[in-house]
């Protein structure tokens, strides 16, 4: 393991959070209990580069990097690194603009209801695409891009 992620690892959350107001911490403190009740095996990280607490999933000897909550002063997100294979029909998913990633997030404006059962459903499912292979992923959206459209 790497120095610097050594140091990363070396922060708490909670710590990490400090600087944000009230309501944010509570916003970020939920969505980071929403993701540990929807993975339980998730290891959470504070990656202090990118400014996020990042949730990394045990798939046999070694981790993929899956999920992630970014706390902002004026909100809060809860975003999937491979958000793009989610099934979003109700198209709930943000950061279709970021062309060349497959994250997508959700922002949680302070004081927002969070539809946690929603949000479980696309952290599970996330941890789950996750832990497959690129071609099986691939597969993913050659299958959603062949079904027929339910309207």
């Amino acid at each position: 393991m790497s120095a610097k992620r050594d140091a990363a690892e070396a922060i708490p959350p909670d710590f990490f959070l400090a600087g944000y107001a009230d309501a944010v911490r509570a916003s970020a403190n939920r969505l980071r209990a929403l993701v540990k009740r929807a993975v339980p095996d998730a290891v959470e990280r504070v990656r202090p580069g990118w400014k996020i607490i990042g949730y990394d999933l045990p798939v046999g000897r070694r981790t993929v990097y899956f999920a992630w909550v970014m706390a902002e002063p004026v909100h809060v997100h809860l975003g999937w690194v491979h958000g793009v294979y989610l099934d979003d029909p109700e198209r709930r998913l943000e950061g279709a603009h970021l062309r060349l990633v497959t994250t997508r997030f959700v922002t949680f404006e302070l004081g927002d209801a969070i539809p946690e059962t929603v949000m479980e459903a696309f952290t599970r499912d996330a941890a789950r695409i996750a832990a497959m292979s690129r071609e099986e992923r691939f597969a993913l959206l050659l299958d959603r891009d062949a079904a027929p459209d339910p309207s």
